[in-house]
């Protein structure tokens, strides 16, 4: 349906492939999380499986879990993960004209498996739709490059999730899910020295202030990490590529 194989050919499969790798730890913890949320909620996992395949749409399944849990209208279900996926409709909006030379099955299918990241990354990398249909074809084939990691890593962890969720302990909740969840996006961020800083600082200033009312730790976690950075910042040299204006 994509010629695949014409697709992996180009460099820019590859590319899309690259950066969508970046952030792929994050988005399989999240997705394992949505996983094991899916049968705790209540769920088979005959249902779990086929809302995962179906939905395509961490977001929208989170919110609509509580609403199925309490037996709520279908009309308020799918009301609910309509507004939450809204943004979708902006995505496809700026992506049309991208995409409009393909037939109307490819254009589907893409509107399909391409999420959050996949439009940021590619939007961030092609600000404007080529002028010919060579460069159509390799921005094409960047964004299924990069749609491919984004499906396979989001629908292997939440079947994962699904499958395993019965092995966890229910005493541990989903706040265990959510900790994986957070230490994936976590990892897929710290990507620089004063990143790597910021993490640790920010993780032993939490445990140390652990004791303090109200999750006040969370906030001495923040001001401690925006403020060892800063200073670090002043003292340190910046990088020759370094301007002004960018962070």
């Amino acid at each position: 349906m994509f010629h695949l194989k014409a697709h992996r050919s180009r460099p820019e499969f590859w590319e899309g492939v690259r950066d969508q790798s970046s952030v792929a730890m994050g988005i399989s913890a999240w997705a394992l999380m949505t996983g094991v949320a899916l049968v705790k909620s209540g769920l088979s996992v005959l249902e779990a499986v086929l809302m995962t395949l179906i939905v395509y749409a961490g977001s929208a399944q989170l919110a609509a879990l509580p609403l199925i849990a309490s037996s709520a209208p279908l009309w308020v279900i799918l009301a609910t993960a309509f507004c939450v996926n809204l943004r979708f409709v902006v995505f496809s909006a700026h992506l049309r004209p991208y995409l409009m030379h393909l037939p109307i099955r490819q254009r589907l299918v893409t509107g399909f498996v391409t999420g959050d990241l996949s439009y940021v990354f590619f939007a961030r990398r092609y600000p404007a739709p080529g002028e010919t249909p060579e460069e159509l074809a390799r921005q094409q084939a960047y964004l299924l490059g990069n749609c491919a990691v984004n499906f396979v890593a989001w629908m292997g962890m939440s079947l994962v999730g699904v499958a395993l969720a019965n092995a966890i302990p229910t005493h541990w909740g989903l706040g265990f899910a959510g900790i994986l969840a957070l230490l994936g996006v976590m990892s897929s961020l710290v990507s620089s020295r004063m990143r790597s800083v910021a993490a640790v600082v920010a993780g032993a200033a939490a445990v140390m202030a652990w004791a303090l009312p109200l999750k006040l730790n969370i906030l001495v976690a923040i001001a401690s990490a925006v403020a060892i950075c800063l200073v670090l910042e002043k003292l340190l040299p910046r990088p020759p590529h370094a301007g002004s204006g960018h962070v």
